[in-house]
């Protein structure tokens, strides 16, 4: 692959690109080889203009009139995700939540593996789910050390989720995704994203009951 320009990109562009790489990829198990933007904006419903300007911080990605060509988009896209190297993740909170996320360990992505499972609860240490054993949350930083872990999933209650990235922290860890929807106190260094399933669903309640039926709110845009 020829290189890529290396430029800063905005934040929004940035988390569109993991959406576009799943979908080239889809694209790509049904052979489809080239594809237009207006067709692509179809396909993952975002405005043609977006994707335009999101792929010319990455160079001459298409030709007017053909198109783009969808191998060397997901060899673009591949490249910049670095999906070609293992991210190990270590998963702090083994309740229902946890459990499902051990269960499905991110099947469609090869380089995404929840590695090991964490809890204080000394009924769970020790046993499995889906062969990663659940360790001692105290054993943290040691494990993380010792098994290249460089990323963290929390799914502990609020009241705890403090503490809990508090610890991940500690253990060397500087990229946590986090369940519990109250915003937590970390370094600089440190990046952390929230899924707050509550908000997002209270958002969708409200587009639903204060939109017209054939209006489409697209959050990937924002």
């Amino acid at each position: 692959m020829e290189k890529v320009e290396e430029t800063k990109i905005p934040n929004a562009t940035a988390k569109r690109i993991p959406l576009y790489y799943r979908y080239l990829k889809t694209l790509e198990e049904s052979n489809v080889e080239r594809i237009k933007s207006k067709d692509f904006s179809q396909l993952i419903q975002v405005p043609s203009a977006t994707i335009r300007r999101d792929f010319s911080h990455f160079g001459e990605l298409g030709r007017s009139g053909y198109g783009y060509d969808v191998s060397y988009l997901i060899q673009v896209f591949s490249h910049i995700l670095n999906t070609k190297v293992e991210k190990r993740i270590a998963l702090i909170g083994t309740g229902n939540l946890g459990k499902a996320l051990i269960k499905n360990n991110f099947r469609r992505n090869e380089n995404l593996n929840i590695v090991s499972a964490f809890d204080s609860d000394p009924e769970l240490i020790g046993t499995k789910i889906n062969n990663i054993e659940i360790r001692d949350l105290a054993d943290l930083a040691e494990i993380v050390k010792k098994e290249g872990i460089t990323t963290a999933i929390s799914t502990v209650p609020s009241k705890y989720s403090q503490a809990a990235v508090d610890g991940i922290v500690e253990a060397g860890i500087t990229a946590i995704l986090n369940f519990a929807p109250g915003r937590v106190k970390v370094p600089d260094k440190v990046k952390i994203q929230y899924i707050d399933l509550t908000t997002e669903l209270q958002t969708l309640i409200y587009f639903d009951e204060n939109f017209t039926s054939n209006h489409q709110f697209n959050f990937a845009t924002q």
